[in-house]
């Protein structure tokens, strides 16, 4: 019994160890004052009480020992006690400090949930990371990298250290309770190396989680096929996005608000895709669009299975199972 207590006691933390040594310590001189003094001490209590002062400070002059016994045992209560409290105060602040350099450092595991998770570490997630935090929805972030050696943003995130395509890693995030999770392309890999790294992370988060919403960034065409069979909810295909970008700007007649200012303005949430209503149904696209305009509302497009029809020509017809891409006011 004893030794199953002894290897017990060794598994602890040593914050808790040296605290239990100098609360026994405390607790057996308390005892031992009162019975070598009880007329000094007259309770058990009296005794802890003088214990506690004298290890923890120079004393209050309220009790102390008058017989010889009584100050040796002081003094043995000096040398264990005492050392025993401040070598524990010196853990604890240890412990602590230890602790925060772990979280800065990316090495301490998420507990939350319903958190989105980042996965890279670049320009973009630095402006979604800030979008998220000034204004955007109140979300718990997550970001996974590997290169960097400690938090960028500490009051923004949770930094987690590692490859993303490891178990290991994503457990950290703890990718069993998160609601979306957002892989970025490495821009330090040629796109082809950059794309397969996304797609098997892609796999090895759908291998733990088939549930949650994955948004990955291609950057090849050759690949969204790939990333679809992967199991992706959503591929952003960024390089057709610059692509479109610098081909309208070259192209433009006159000039023109830069496309990024235009989506600028779209900040926050104002460009949604949502279910036909019932009373749109059997309505051409220009009634449906002065009805939803006399309530703040912009139909610039349809979805229809996997088309999308922006600003269909006239007489389109909106479906049952149609969806409306709009911007609200």
């Amino acid at each position: 019994m004893s030794r199953r207590f002894y290897a017990n006691f060794l598994r602890l933390p040593i914050v808790l160890r040296t605290l239990f040594l100098a609360l026994s310590a405390i607790i057996f001189f308390g005892a031992l004052i009162h019975i070598i003094e009880p007329s000094t001490f007259p309770s058990i209590f009296d005794g802890i009480w003088w214990a506690i002062v004298t290890t923890s400070t120079v004393g209050y002059g309220d009790f102390a020992p008058e017989t010889i016994p009584g100050r040796i045992a002081g003094i043995f209560l000096i040398l264990t006690g005492a050392g025993f409290l401040s070598f524990f105060f010196v853990n604890l602040a240890t412990a602590t400090v230890t602790r925060q350099n772990a979280y800065f450092e990316g090495k301490v595991a998420f507990k939350g949930m319903g958190h989105l998770i980042i996965i890279g570490w670049n320009e973009r997630s630095r402006e979604i990371i800030d979008h998220l935090s000034n204004g955007g929805p109140n979300k718990q972030i997550i970001l996974i990298d590997e290169t960097l050696e400690s938090n960028p943003m500490p009051s923004k995130l949770h930094f987690v250290k590692g490859r993303a395509n490891l178990d290991e890693t994503l457990i950290k995030a703890n990718i069993f309770k998160a609601e979306k999770v957002l892989i970025t392309s490495d821009q330090h890999k040629d796109e082809l190396h950059a794309d397969m790294f996304s797609i098997l992370t892609l796999l090895t988060i759908k291998g733990l989680c088939p549930s949650v919403h994955c948004i990955v960034e291609v950057l090849t065409t050759e690949q969204m096929a790939n990333a679809k069979r992967a199991g992706a909810d959503e591929i952003i295909q960024s390089n057709v996005l610059t692509s479109f970008v610098m081909v309208n700007s070259i192209t433009a007649k006159r000039k023109i608000p830069s496309i990024i200012e235009l989506l600028r303005q779209l900040d926050g949430g104002k460009l949604t895709l949502s279910a036909a209503a019932d009373n749109l149904i059997g309505k051409s696209f220009k009634e449906a669009s002065s009805l939803l305009l006399a309530e703040g509302i912009l139909i610039v497009g349809i979805k229809r299975g996997e088309e999308t029809f922006v600003n269909p020509s006239h007489p389109f017809i909106i479906s049952k199972d149609d969806q409306l891409l709009e911007i609200i006011r």
